[in-house]
C-alpha cells in the first residue's frame, strides 16, 4: 500500500510542477520569470536572416511597438518546424514557454516547434 501511495504522490508532483499558467494576453507583463501558456492574434511577424542567429520574431496582439508579447524563434529552432513560420501570419496562436524580458517588453524564446500550437 506504501508503494501504491509513493507512486502517486510522485505522478501528482510531476504533474504539479510541470503544469502551464494560462494567463491572458494582457496580463503577461504580470508573469516575468514564469512558465505559461498564452493565447493571441499573430499581427506582426519579422525574419532578421541578415542578423546573427536569424531571429524570427512574432509580434502577438498588435503591431511592433505596440505589441504585449514577442515571440522570438532563433535560427537553430526555426530549423525544426517542418512548416513554415510564415504561414502564422494571422493566425491565433496559443504559445508556451517561459516569460522573459528584453528592452522591457516581455518575449517567450521558442526552441522546438511544439510550443506554438494554431488554435
Amino acid at each position: 500500500m506504501k508503494k501504491i501511495s509513493a507512486t502517486l504522490l510522485s505522478f501528482f508532483l510531476v504533474a504539479v510542477v510541470t503544469a502551464q499558467t494560462s494567463v491572458k494576453l494582457e496580463d503577461v507583463s504580470k508573469h516575468v520569470g514564469d512558465s505559461v501558456t498564452v493565447c493571441g492574434l499573430v499581427a506582426d511577424m519579422r525574419y532578421f536572416e541578415n542578423s546573427k542567429n536569424k531571429p524570427t520574431l512574432l509580434n502577438i496582439g498588435a503591431k511592433h511597438p505596440d505589441a504585449p508579447l514577442t515571440v522570438v524563434i532563433w535560427e537553430n529552432g526555426r530549423a525544426l518546424f517542418t512548416s513554415k513560420i510564415e504561414d502564422l501570419m494571422g493566425k491565433n496562436i496559443c504559445i508556451t514557454g517561459r516569460i522573459i524580458l528584453y528592452k522591457e517588453k516581455p518575449e517567450i524564446i521558442v526552441e522546438k516547434p511544439e510550443q506554438i500550437v494554431v488554435q
